[in-house]
């Protein structure tokens, strides 16, 4: 029951400090601390894990608590002691050879398994000739009993790795992590071997540093292809501007075409001639009509006294 009691305050207030800043809609978080046993190495294993990310692990060999960063804080004293740890060790083995007997009876059960998945890459940017952390996160494992191993252009690596317990996720699988110290330099190869233990079956997975662009050399081309862009755009709207202005000429000769707006005394009509009577006898007058009248010209004709 001690270790039970110990569970509720560890979950309390792992809980409390991941949810006290949530509003009246708090997002969804997973506290889970698994314990599994099996005939395979390790025999035993014991983690939590906070939305699948490891905070500490147990160490059956050595009955401690292990924080999952080097720098994390310690495991709370007087929850779930070493002591207590040992009679649920006890327990799992007993449930494991029951169940070991039942799967392996008259009907026997098929094992479950996982193809683990790795995947490689750099914890920090890419900068050849500088050290530099290279991680294979490792999904999809079980039964937990994998080993990972590192090679640089076929030939084993022994030195600068770190190897991470396992952390249990929610589809009852386990993820493992394995960290490589290395100085990356342009033509090296690694491979990131996961090997099964069981089956005696690896999955290989290569990383190559490729040559990274510098960064003044990008800046320098993001900003020709900006100015660029600009000079390109200035002209489009120089030309569209014109474009316009050339449009509205044309289409202002046309209104005045239209609409009977013509230069002051342009003729329109042909000659017509007028009739004029007076004292000094009949004649003709010959006349124009302008825009603004009539304009009269010397008439013509036979004279009378």
């Amino acid at each position: 029951m001690g270790a039970a009691s110990g569970r509720g305050a560890l979950v309390a207030a792992l809980l409390g400090a991941a949810l006290g800043s949530v509003g009246a809609e708090p997002s969804l978080h997973t506290l889970a601390e698994v314990l599994f046993c099996q005939p395979d190495k390790p025999s035993l294993g014991l983690a939590v894990a906070f939305d699948e990310e490891q905070l500490f692990s147990f160490d059956f060999p050595n009955s401690r608590w292990l924080p999952h960063l080097p720098d994390g804080p310690a495991w709370p004293a007087g929850i779930e002691e070493p002591r207590e740890l040992q009679k649920d060790a006890s327990l799992c083995h007993e449930l494991l050879d029951l169940l070991t007997r039942i799967a392996t009876g008259p009907l026997p059960m098929p094992e479950a398994k996982g193809i683990p998945v790795a995947n490689v890459f750099l914890q920090q940017p890419l900068e050849l000739g500088r050290p530099n952390t290279l991680v294979c996160m490792v999904t999809n494992i079980f039964p937990p009993a994998i080993s990972i191993s590192w090679e640089r252009d076929g030939v084993t690596v022994t030195e600068g790795i770190t190897h991470i317990t396992y952390t249990p996720s929610e589809d009852l699988g386990f993820t493992r992590f394995s960290y490589l110290a290395l100085t990356p330099h342009s033509g090296d190869i690694y491979a990131c071997v996961v090997t099964c233990e069981r089956d005696n079956t690896s999955v290989v997975t290569y990383w190559v540093p490729q040559d990274p662009i510098p960064s003044d050399v990008v800046a320098t081309a993001v900003c020709g292809a900006v100015t660029v862009l600009g000079i390109l755009l200035a002209l489009l709207g120089l030309g569209l501007l014109l474009s316009a202005r050339r449009r509205g000429m044309w289409g202002q000769r046309g209104q005045w075409g239209q609409r009977g707006h013509r230069t002051p005394y342009s003729l329109v009509s042909p000659i017509r001639m007028i009739p004029r009577r007076g004292n000094s006898g009949s004649g003709v007058i010959k006349a124009l009509r302008l825009q603004h009248g009539v304009l009269v010209c010397p008439h013509s004709g036979k004279g009378g006294t």
